[in-house]
């Protein structure tokens, strides 16, 4: 899959191109949601894992804003999974009910991200 990786500590995109790279995927990094729906506009990505907490434009209204272009083209849905380090209780479920696809908490490990990944595609 061709990922677009919104985050903006250059330590986590290390990471998370690294993984990427490791589980057979290409990705492309961006340092804020800004940028992200920028790079949505333009590249075909197969999926996005975005950053929740990111200057500029935070992941949640990248995705609330990606969520509303979505629907007024009638374009397709592109999955996004959220990423954060924070981890506590009820984040899985208040990012999937802000319109995430998935959640992958950090720090990201090739396991996590690999069952993140084939979760949302086998449904």
């Amino acid at each position: 899959m061709h990922v677009l990786v919104a985050e903006d500590n250059p330590i986590n995109q290390m990471v998370a191109t690294r993984l990427l790279n490791r589980l057979g995927h290409t990705g492309v990094v961006v340092a804020d949601g800004a940028q992200a729906l920028r790079c949505i506009g333009q590249v075909k990505f197969d999926l996005v894992l975005m950053d929740v907490m990111m200057p500029n434009m935070d992941g949640l209204q990248a995705l609330a804003a990606l969520r509303e272009r979505e629907q007024i083209s009638g374009g397709k849905r592109l999955p996004v999974f959220m990423a954060t380090g924070h981890d506590l209780p009820g984040d899985r479920e208040r990012l999937l009910s802000a319109g995430a696809d998935g959640y992958v908490a950090k720090p990201m490990t090739a396991d996590a991200l690999q069952a993140e990944i084939k979760r949302f595609f086998r449904t």
